[in-house]
């Protein structure tokens, strides 16, 4: 009589199981269950076996719809899974390695200086480097910006899409960024709020684009006048995990364009969203602008997925599901933060033998700088420093301003000093001790620092 062969008992790469629970269900001794441990590499709960009581029916590998989700292992045999690029090679395409499109810079005739708001340079700005992408969401004090858009870009072969909420803005603007392409948004505090997740996508998944922000009262929905209170949402609040941004503040219109300009540039160099804070005087503010020499034709850069031939191979994903995948790309953004503190700008106004220094941005910079010149008729060796970006912070520039700086001025926007804030976090981190006194002038709710007001509290110090 022939030896009886013991039937084999089904073996699991958890890898490939998706845990449908099929072989669940057809167990009539129970040897499969579910499991409650994610699998790190799918980031699905595959089922686990307990096969004392196996008879070896083979109902399970019948019954999984995964091929070598379950399978039999004869005695004695042993199964790894492998990598199919190891076992077959890679797998053939017949799309080219892909190459970089530059941009092309397109000369622009002299023109006179437009008289325009902050909110429209900003938008031309844009224009101007190419961005034929908008997407938004009606928010005051920034409609203005999209509403210039929603008009312009069907007269350039460009899109401007309203889109069903912020959340939905942010999600068109990671597709249109992840194609390479130029992309914006305009935006106010309460929908910036709920763009973050989004931002913190794109800058996972190294997707540019730039975020204007027009800042009003908060919190909530607080009031449409102008605050300066989405300082500490922009330098350390841009949604979850390891997210920073360039972030700049301009004070006029003209900088409402250049700033924008900028903004693409850096946008497209890091990889990274750049946000543009402005406040809501500056977005409705009317002021002259001159435009630029020259205009933008964008490129294509290597890394985008643009649905051509020459870029079929790219992919653009923010997800790391092994810890030690996710830990050597924090390490990598943390060396490109790093590489992004040479963006650090400021600009000074009668600094060169300030004893008592201003600090501002936005609007309330301008009153800074009527109060310079105030006090400098009245005999106080008054100065602004004005940081462009808020983002890095411009510590540098301000270091040089201490040794005859004998006292510090905050002129800001808001109630809890987020710009003072970020002065002392890097005068802390450059290990600057010597700290002239600091005090402040602040307004919140919508109102701004007035020129009498800071002028005021100079005089009320120097007595």
């Amino acid at each position: 009589m022939p030896e009886l062969k013991e039937r084999p008992k089904p073996y699991l790469v958890p890898d490939y199981c998706k845990g449908c629970g099929r072989c669940v269900s057809v167990c009539v001794k129970g040897c499969i269950a579910f499991s409650d441990e994610i699998n790190p590499v799918t980031g699905l709960v595959p089922v686990v076996l307990d096969l004392e009581k196996c008879t070896g029916c083979g109902l399970c590998i019948e019954a999984c719809p995964e091929p070598y989700g379950l399978r039999a292992l004869e005695q004695g045999e042993d199964f790894e899974l492998q990598d199919p690029a190891k076992l077959f090679g890679e797998k053939p395409s017949a799309a080219p390695k892909p190459v970089e499109v530059p941009a092309k810079q397109i000369p622009l005739p002299k023109t006179e200086p437009l008289v325009i708001k902050g909110n429209y340079a900003s938008a031309i700005g844009a224009l101007l480097v190419g961005c034929r992408h908008v997407y938004g969401y009606p928010i005051t004090p920034s409609t203005e910006g999209a509403e210039l858009m929603a008009k312009l870009l069907p007269k350039l072969d460009g899109v401007f899409l309203q889109a069903v909420s912020e959340v939905a803005t942010v999600n068109h603007m990671y597709g249109t960024g992840g194609a390479g392409l130029p992309t914006m948004t305009f935006t106010s505090s309460p929908g910036f709020s709920l763009m973050l997740e989004g931002v913190s996508y794109m800058v996972g998944a190294e997707v540019p684009g730039v975020f204007v922000n027009v800042m009003r009262g908060g919190p909530g929905l607080g009031n449409i006048a102008p605050e300066q209170a989405d300082v500490k949402l922009a330098c350390h609040g841009l949604g979850h995990g390891y997210s920073h941004c360039i972030t700049l503040m301009p004070s006029t219109p003209q900088e409402m364009l250049d700033l924008t300009m900028l903004a693409f540039e850096l946008s497209f160099k890091y990889r990274n969203p750049v946000i543009i804070l402005a406040d809501g005087y500056l977005g409705q503010m009317t002021g002259k602008v001159q435009l630029p020499d020259h205009m933008t034709e964008p490129g294509i850069p290597t890394w985008a997925v643009y649905g051509d031939l020459n870029h079929r191979k790219n992919l653009i994903a923010s997800i790391q599901l092994l810890e030690q995948d996710l830990e050597k790309f924090n390490l990598y953004l943390h060396g490109k933060y790093e590489s992004m503190q040479v963006e650090a700008r400021a600009e000074t106004f009668m600094a060169d033998d300030a004893e008592i220094l201003l600090v501002a941005c936005n609007t309330p910079a301008r009153a800074a700088k009527g109060a310079v010149q105030n006090l400098r008729e009245q005999g106080i060796k008054a100065g602004l420093f004005r940081p462009v970006t808020i983002w890095p912070f411009p510590i540098e520039q301000l270091k040089a301003q201490l040794p005859r700086t004998k006292r510090i001025v905050m002129v800001e926007a808001n109630a809890s000093g987020q710009i003072e804030n970020e002065l002392r976090l890097a005068l802390s981190k450059a290990g600057v001790t010597a700290i002239p006194p600091i005090t402040h002038v602040r307004r919140c709710g919508g109102l701004l620092p007035q020129q009498t007001e800071v002028v005021d509290h100079v005089l009320s110090l120097a007595k």
